[in-house]
């Protein structure tokens, strides 16, 4: 009011316009009926759904009374249905939303299954400590919340560092007289051997200026649904692979805090914030650690390993087997790690046909210009686990890179 010369009533009602914004109506009905049935449709129509939990006495040991939160990367908006849809039968989760989602009729679906919305890069100070406050409270009655660290879709399929603010609301709850319960942040990861908008995102890291309209990315949609409605129809819609899920080891909130300072929730912002970094970092660390290795990253990160256009096959299918060694020895989470190669190159390939990214000439694969930014969107998602670049061998055909083909731009120079 002081800052802007405003009166109460007029705040009161920008406050009440934010809460409106924000607030859910979760309705168990939709949540329970109505999402987790489509959702299951849906995803078993489109993918084979895989979990797996590297710490399940440790999960199962967070005491009921506590607060759990889901810290989840981000790969694809399935993301949102594939882990409510895995965690269903347990528990209802609050998701953070970004104001993507704010378009009829998709703002009445989300709140109706208890999505709070966000709004991405807005400063106004009023408005955050409104949020501030929305957070704190359904965390203080213990409302199960799942939230994006890195606060947006992965553009290169790399990691992308995290964003601290709602950590930094979630960590504050427990200033707050008379609360005595932790709070659990349980590491989430997925991957995909298709997300359903890779083209989109890599769009504007293949050319800058390349970067669609709302209307083009609507009639894109619309023209997604309508092809894949008739496929189904005319029984020719195939799935997209595999999604798998990895719940990792929680990290409790109030053990965390005993390693730092006994002021540093209550420190000014900046310091606050250098201090939540580390706690931050960690968790991406840990949601990095089990990134599942599904089959279409581990075959993509054997074909660019050789920095050529064609590669024999046998000898993406050893480099294959070499990679999953490797991150076996890094304890990484191979989708049925113990399926022999050929049959993980199977399910890759029958993808990678379908895409058009990859073409068989006699025994060799020909990787197609404009499908290698792709392969490569894949071969980073597992990028951290092991490198992806390996000695050229001598093959039958010798093709030096091209510099003039299409290559993923660095999102974070």
């Amino acid at each position: 009011m002081a800052e802007h010369g405003l009166s109460e009533q007029s705040v009161r009602r920008q406050v009440r316009s934010y809460l409106n914004e924000i607030i859910p109506h979760f309705n168990v009905l939709s949540y329970y009926k109505v999402g987790y049935n489509a959702a299951k449709i849906l995803l078993n129509l489109l993918y084979k759904v895989s979990v797996d939990y590297q710490d399940e006495p440790a999960l199962e040991g967070i005491p009921k009374r506590d607060i759990v939160v889901y810290l989840i990367n981000h790969r694809s908006n399935a993301d949102y249905v594939v882990v409510a849809y895995v965690l269903a039968r347990g528990v209802q989760v609050s998701y953070a939303v970004g104001e993507w989602a704010r378009a009829w009729p998709l703002e009445y679906v989300f709140k109706s299954f208890g999505a709070y919305f966000v709004r991405r890069r807005f400063r106004e100070p009023l408005y955050h400590t409104v949020l501030e406050r929305y957070v704190q409270l359904i965390t203080r009655n213990g409302v199960t919340q799942g939230i994006f660290p890195e606060g947006g879709l992965s553009r290169d399929g790399k990691l992308r560092p995290p964003k601290l603010g709602l950590l930094d609301y979630i960590c504050r709850t427990l200033l707050e007289p008379g609360f005595d319960r932790d709070v659990w942040f349980v590491p989430v990861a997925l991957n995909y051997d298709r997300v359903l908008e890779d083209r989109s995102l890599i769009r504007e890291l293949v050319d800058k200026q390349d970067r669609p309209g709302r209307l083009s990315q609507l009639g894109t949609v619309l023209s997604y649904l309508a092809s894949n409605t008739a496929r189904l129809f005319t029984g020719r819609l195939k799935r997209y692979g595999r999604v798998a899920v990895n719940f990792g080891t929680p990290l409790s909130l109030r053990a965390w805090l005993q390693t730092q300072p006994a002021d540093v929730l209550s420190r000014p912002k900046e310091a606050r914030l250098t201090a939540l970094e580390v706690l931050a970092r960690e968790m991406m660390t840990r949601i990095g650690a089990i990134i599942p290795v599904t089959p279409v990253p581990l075959a993509a990160a054997a074909l660019l390993s050789f920095g050529q256009t064609v590669v024999g096959k046998d000898a993406v299918l050893e480099r294959m087997d070499q990679l999953r060694d490797r991150l076996e020895e890094v304890n990484g989470k191979v989708v049925r790690g113990g399926t022999r190669i050929a049959d993980i190159w199977d399910r890759a390939w029958r993808m990678l046909r379908m895409r058009r990214l990859v073409l068989v000439e006699g025994e060799s694969l020909v990787i197609l210009p404009r499908g290698r930014p792709l392969l490569e969107y894949y071969a980073n998602s597992i990028a951290h686990l092991v490198p992806i670049r390996g000695p050229r061998l001598p093959f039958h055909k010798t093709h030096e890179i091209d510099a003039s083909l299409p290559k993923l731009l660095n999102p974070h120079p």
